[in-house]
């Protein structure tokens, strides 16, 4: 009798557990099919709301709308089998009070079948982690560079290279731990502040910009295929170049249509 084993997804006690063992991989999706691509490639599958400007082409995060995040969180759901899904909350969602937020958890838990949600903040949010965590709502947090905040940064740049800086994101790391969070996502921090926060959690941290001394790493998945150029940060390594072999596909295809060279109907082979 042939026997198959049973594919389990990964779950928030998983990825709490690693911290401090072996790295913890992570890349976005947006779609099923790219889902089911990195399904056995990484820990957790992260729908961000960086969808906003990679797929919609709109210039910031800030117009994502919760309905966007709950339609591609159920696509990569779809997709996968193996990954743990976080869905990211859009900004307006969640800021208002910790009942807004989890109303809007409350849907994207049940309308997409994701692990866990991902909102931006420190201090500030602790209430409002604390308060979903309470109800049964897992949440990764965010601190360091938060995108949905980067107009109160003035731009997309490093974060913590003074001290106040440095001290007011290590408080915001430590507030979002000890709130309930099961993991924190570090973006564009200095190293030795990253490595700090690292050592100083009892949660894992995932690090976007912010080194290696984290606990794993995420990474926006058309920067990684590169076929997003728009912008790129500096931290970004591209493991492929894509856009020139799609545009040069497109252009084939495009000539041999022109051409009539592009096979029809009267060209295929009956029965094949």
């Amino acid at each position: 009798m042939s026997t198959h084993a049973e594919v389990r997804r990964r779950t928030v006690r998983d990825i709490r557990n690693a911290k401090g063992k072996t790295p913890i991989v992570s890349l976005t999706a947006y779609t099923a099919p790219m889902a089911q691509m990195l399904d056995d490639e990484v820990d957790f599958l992260l729908v961000g709301d960086s969808l906003g400007m990679v797929v919609y082409g709109l210039p910031s995060t800030l117009a994502v709308t919760l309905d966007m995040m709950i339609a591609h969180g159920a696509a990569v759901v779809r997709g996968s089998k193996r990954a743990m899904v976080v869905v990211d909350l859009p900004f307006g969602a969640y800021q208002e009070s910790p009942e807004q937020a989890f109303r809007a958890s409350a849907r994207v838990l049940a309308e997409t079948g994701a692990q866990a949600v991902k909102l931006e903040g420190g201090t500030e949010m602790a209430p409002t982690i604390r308060f979903l965590v309470e109800r049964g709502v897992p949440v990764m947090a965010h601190v360091g560079l938060t995108p949905q905040a980067v107009n109160a940064f003035g731009g997309f740049r490093t974060q913590g290279r003074n001290p106040e800086e440095a001290a007011k994101i290590f408080a915001d790391a430590v507030a979002v731990a000890e709130a309930g969070a099961f993991a924190v996502v570090v973006e564009g921090t200095v190293e030795p502040l990253a490595r700090r926060i690292t050592e100083a959690v009892a949660i894992p941290t995932i690090g976007i910009g912010a080194s290696v001394a984290c606990d794993g790493q995420v990474l926006v998945i058309d920067d990684l295929l590169g076929v997003f150029s728009d912008f790129t940060p500096k931290f970004v390594k591209r493991y492929a170049e894509l856009a020139p072999v799609i545009r040069a596909a497109a252009k084939t295809y495009g000539d041999e249509v022109r051409e009539r060279r592009f096979p029809g109907p009267e060209h295929v082979t009956p029965g094949a």
